[in-house]
């Protein structure tokens, strides 16, 4: 089993261990199945809270369990203590778990302690659990949720800015499904944006929130930045940006890779590994400006940066600087 690798810095500043949560959506399987298997794999407890909303308590923390469509939701809710009593309701939960994705939501989880997740993945495959490759319309993808080392402006606009020099490649490297590449949900930072990114310094981290709603006005960005910005600045947030959806915590959101789950050969854990090249450069100050030049210098007049040539540098690059950590 593929362990779970160690960022390089895996504390907060107030010396207590960084966390990451996780979300994983696939189909096939209803919201009680589900359930169950997160309970077997980690020796947990499930109950249901509605039709639509399962819960496991683990020694991990609560895991949820729920049908990622809001309007099912909605329909459990008002149902409240009554909802698995409504046949029509329960028969309509089951319906929507072959078609709508089923979203396991991971507690905050230690960066040291996450190899149960393992036994979770296996233990939904076994039970049935389908993923990303199953389904030519929904785009079931992994989320990956990690607290930062602090909320200082200059380590969020580093997270940005490395996340941003790496985001073509990092599509490569999760060999991201072409549905998704083609949904909306996971678009990249327009360029422009990236340029400006790379080449503005921010000491304010009033304007660098000012500046990425100005440029990215939507959930749907593969390094999604609104729930820690609304975490941070609420009121700023919503009053550009009106989607209820949006859920605050202190917490980047990558929506980048697939949830292959039905896949043997399929790792979460290589998906982190892959995630952590950012963590990595994050750490590499003078590394990180560095490539940001490069990226600023292979701008062309009108036409931007030519993609598969800078892919092709930054596997270069990354295996010359970057290998050894």
């Amino acid at each position: 089993m593929t362990p779970f690798i160690q960022p390089p810095e895996s504390n907060k500043s107030n010396g207590s261990a960084r966390r990451v949560g996780f979300e994983l959506e696939f189909s096939s399987l209803d919201v009680a199945s589900s359930a169950e298997a997160v309970a077997r794999a980690v020796n947990g407890s499930a109950f249901a809270k509605s039709s639509a909303h399962w819960q496991v308590d683990t020694d991990l923390g609560s895991f949820k369990v729920e049908i990622d469509w809001e309007f099912l939701q909605r329909l459990a809710e008002e149902q409240g203590a009554h909802a698995n009593d409504e046949a029509w309701l329960d028969s309509l939960s089951q319906a929507a778990s072959l078609v709508v994705p089923i979203e396991v939501v991971c507690p905050p989880i230690a960066i040291d302690a996450l190899a149960p997740l393992s036994d979770i993945i296996k233990e939904l495959r076994e039970a049935g659990a389908k993923g990303t490759d199953d389904s030519f319309i929904a785009a079931y993808g992994t989320h990956i949720n990690p607290e930062l080392p602090d909320l200082e402006c200059a380590t969020i606009h580093a997270y940005m800015q490395a996340y941003a020099l790496l985001q073509w490649w990092l599509v490569e490297q999760h060999h991201v499904n072409p549905t998704r590449k083609l949904s909306p949900f996971i678009d990249l930072y327009p360029e422009a944006y990236v340029r400006h990114l790379l080449s503005e310094e921010v000491d304010d981290l009033s304007d660098l929130i000012e500046d990425y709603l100005e440029a990215n006005p939507t959930r749907n960005r593969a390094f999604d930045m609104l729930p820690l910005f609304s975490h941070l600045d609420d009121e700023r947030v919503r009053s550009k940006i009106t989607d209820r959806r949006i859920k605050s915590r202190p917490t980047l959101h990558y929506r980048l890779p697939n949830c292959r789950i039905d896949d043997a050969d399929w790792s979460l854990a290589d998906e982190w590994r892959i995630y952590c090249t950012i963590e990595r450069l994050v750490q590499r100050p003078k590394a990180l400006a560095e490539l940001a030049q490069d990226f600023l210098d292979a701008d062309r007049p009108m036409l931007g940066v030519a993609r598969k040539p800078w892919v092709e540098h930054v596997s270069a690059w990354l295996e010359e600087n970057l290998a050894s950590e």
